[in-house]
């Protein structure tokens, strides 16, 4: 009897896989670790041969559900993009992934177009986005785009890449066709003049589908994927998020705060969350380096993360602050151009005063985010849904809760990639309307308001200290922004001091 999905998240790090019953347990589970390079400052890529053969690997090992599964879902990481040749499916280069900033000056150069670009596809002209990339790749691959027009190269996302090899389907998913910034979010379609604007040909480019369109059957499987979701969005849906109102934040290598409505492009993006069939807007902020800046540090200390983490929460707050804008600032600054920095330091300062730093970094990001959330939607955002790798540890949680004001719930289980795309692929199969929710623990806030008021804004003028060359937008455009979001809460002050001697790359 067919009555288990297989979903599988393929992220940064590692290809995961989880076989769910309709009774919504998790049945089996597999991980296989993939790799990235960071061939020089601001590059990096993967293998998309290696991530192909993670994927294929990990429904592999899940072979002892042979006859039983109904459905495949797929959560993929957004953004990332490469170029394949149609006829065999061999990758043209690398996969640049979404963390990649070769393309900063082409997005200087294209400045002037930045309202243009936020006004079509709900996203500020950043190099995270997969736009930029694909210009890049096809002006090495294809400089005169021959190739490009005459339909012998394809291009497309991981979910494409992925799907293009295991079902023979040149498609992509509607959500993660939104983080192209080729998309017209209002026509739901490929916008000419952006892709006039990028170079890129309409001919290299995958079908739009809904995010339950069933594809071909997978090799191997012999049955279709009826779910395919970006990471973030996967997640969304997971917390069974399905109306305005609440906000998620999914930890990892970066983080992500999304929620369901429709807001004005701003400091935070406009965005589809999924057309499942019906198109849910959303709105998100991407923040760039929250569990790379842990990993970094635990390497540069000699710890593991986790001991980093204790570290950090063990110790007393210190005026020491860490900005880690190793790729520029994301939501809501919106800034490729800021660097990192450590601020408050002196001869005196341990690696506990650093760990404790980092740590609340990556909470008052977060923190940053929300308060964009809640002047974007006109409501402050009273409970986050949390999840991703991190989040499976109480007391950062609890910071979490503590350093926002804000109630933090956690669910049972907190791969929501995976589970968020598993719900959707067997809703579309018929095995049940909604995925079986697990328990769930909440968190709330423990620490006095005037104490969290103060390390707020040590922490903002900590960020005022990060160069911010003019990069997007003329210097009174990106002032007005900025001022913009931080309203009530802080005058801005333009710190432009030289701190090359504390950069944290």
């Amino acid at each position: 009897m067919a009555d288990i999905v297989v979903a599988v998240d393929q992220g940064t790090s590692s290809t995961k896989a989880v076989a769910v019953s309709v009774s919504g347990e998790v049945v089996a589970d597999v991980t296989v670790p993939v790799g990235i390079a960071h061939p020089s400052p601001g590059r990096v890529e993967q293998d998309a041969e290696e991530l192909v053969t993670s994927v294929v690997t990990a429904l592999g090992r899940l072979g002892q559900l042979d006859g039983r599964v109904a459905a495949v879902g797929l959560s993929t990481q957004r953004e990332s993009a490469l170029v394949w040749e149609r006829s065999t499916g061999k990758p043209l280069g690398p996969m640049l992934g979404w963390q990649d900033r070769r393309t900063a000056g082409r997005a200087r150069a294209l400045s002037g177009e930045a309202g243009r670009v936020r006004s079509v596809t709900g996203l500020p002209l950043d190099p995270m986005f997969s736009a930029l990339k694909i210009g890049w790749l096809l002006d090495e691959i294809d400089p005169d785009r021959r190739r490009s027009r005459a339909g012998e190269l394809a291009v497309g996302t991981v979910d494409s890449w992925l799907l293009a090899r295991l079902t023979g389907e040149h498609r992509i998913e509607l959500g993660n066709a939104a983080r192209t910034q080729l998309l017209s979010l209002d026509a739901g379609d490929w916008d000419a003049g952006l892709l006039e604007l990028f170079g890129i040909p309409e001919a290299v480019l995958p079908r739009l589908t809904a995010s339950d369109e069933p594809t071909a059957l997978v090799d191997g499987l012999g049955v279709p994927v009826t779910g395919v979701l970006g990471d973030s969005h996967a997640a969304l849906y997971g917390h069974g998020i399905r109306e305005a109102g609440s906000v998620k934040v999914t930890l990892g290598t970066g983080s992500s705060v999304m929620g369901l409505g429709d807001v004005v492009p701003g400091a935070m993006a406009r965005t589809i969350a999924w057309a499942a069939p019906d198109v849910a807007l959303a709105f998100e902020g991407n923040i760039l380096s929250s569990g790379s800046t842990l990993v970094w540090l635990s390497h540069v200390l000699g710890l593991s993360t986790g001991e980093l983490i204790a570290l950090g929460l063990d110790s007393p707050d210190s005026p020491v602050d860490l900005v880690p804008a190793v790729a520029g600032l994301g939501a809501p600054w919106w800034d490729p151009g800021a660097q990192a920095i450590i601020t408050g330091f002196d001869l005196g300062t341990g690696r506990s005063a650093l760990a404790r730093a980092a740590v609340d970094a990556v909470v008052l990001q977060i923190e940053d985010v929300l308060e964009a959330a809640d002047t974007a939607t006109g409501e402050r955002v009273g409970t986050v849904h949390v999840d991703g790798g991190p989040a499976g540890n109480d007391r950062l949680v609890q910071h979490l809760a503590d350093l926002t004001g804000r109630t933090v719930v956690r669910p049972a289980a907190t791969g929501l990639s995976a589970l968020g795309a598993a719900s959707l692929a067997g809703a579309r199969a018929g095995l049940w309307e909604s995925l079986p929710g697990g328990a769930t623990r909440t968190f709330g806030p423990t620490t006095t308001s005037t104490i969290v008021k103060a390390r707020r804004d040590r922490w903002r003028g900590a960020v005022e200290r990060a160069p911010l060359p003019d990069c997007f937008m003329n210097t009174q455009g990106r002032d007005r922004e900025r001022t913009a979001f931080r309203g009530r809460h802080l005058a801005l002050r333009h710190l432009r001091r030289p701190v090359r001697d504390r950069r944290l790359r």
